[in-house]
């Protein structure tokens, strides 16, 4: 991007986050959010997430004052407008989630990294699996099930096993939370185009919640889940530390 004249900070509540705010905004000034060339997020991932959210069509350049900081560069205060000018973007889309709950509500959410179904209960859940409106699963029993981008690859879906997808790739990551039937199902990888439909069975024996990036929904009925390409989130790396990169070494480390 080029070199930006207004720069809008945002923090996270922690105390790192709170001291590199006061100390950023002290050399560099604080733009209002409504004049600002690009946001730099102070926390962990969660706040960047938080931030993107947030969706003021900014792009959003984190640095690291939570813990494993994924999303997030390095916590550097010198010479920032000259990093944020050398930045590289990347645009990803979220996932938009749609639910319905036991009271009969409908619910909205998009989530960046994922969506996750979680039991609710001390009984495993039972969930039917549709794919572009054709059962691929009839009964799936487990702790829960995860959709996941490709940049939400690494989070949740990969310690529950799932695979790590490249960025820029069209497919999106089904992964089965401690699967028992089928007998350790890890899941499968999807197009982005696919709509992935969610039925509890025995919903009010083995109740379910729906998790969209901590946004939780509960106890639901169904869920249905798929890209949202018109919404388009912009997040800046320092030059050769961008996802991909970030993802290729999360598969050596």
């Amino acid at each position: 991007m080029n070199k930006p004249g207004h720069i809008h900070f945002a923090a996270a509540s922690g105390e790192s986050a709170q001291q590199a705010l006061a100390e950023l905004i002290a050399l560099y000034g604080q733009a209002p959010l409504e004049r600002a060339d690009v946001i730099v997020a102070l926390g962990g991932d969660g706040f960047m997430l938080q931030t993107l959210h947030a969706d003021s069509g900014l792009p959003v350049y984190g640095m690291n004052r939570g813990s494993v900081g994924f999303l997030m560069n390095d916590y550097v205060v010198e010479d920032l407008p000259d990093r944020l000018a050398l930045a590289e973007e990347a645009v990803i889309n979220p996932l938009s989630m749609h639910a319905q709950t036991a009271d009969g509500a409908l619910h909205r959410r998009l989530a960046i990294n994922e969506v996750s179904l979680l039991r609710m209960g001390p009984q495993a859940a039972k969930l039917r699996i549709s794919v572009n409106g054709r059962l691929r699963m009839e009964e799936l029993i487990c702790d829960g099930a995860i959709v996941a981008t490709p940049a939400g690859s690494t989070a949740y879906n990969y310690s529950v096993h799932g695979p790590i997808l490249p960025i820029g790739s069209d497919v999106l990551a089904l992964t089965g939370i401690a699967s028992f039937r089928p007998r350790r199902w890890q899941g499968a990888i999807l197009p982005s185009s696919a709509v992935v439909r969610f039925d509890i069975l025995e919903a009010d024996k083995r109740p379910v919640m729906a998790d969209a990036d901590s946004q939780a929904v509960q106890p639901v009925l169904w869920v249905e889940v798929r890209s949202e390409p018109l919404v388009k989130h912009r997040i800046l790396f320092d030059p050769g530390h961008g996802l991909e990169e970030r993802l290729m070494r999360e598969q050596f480390a």
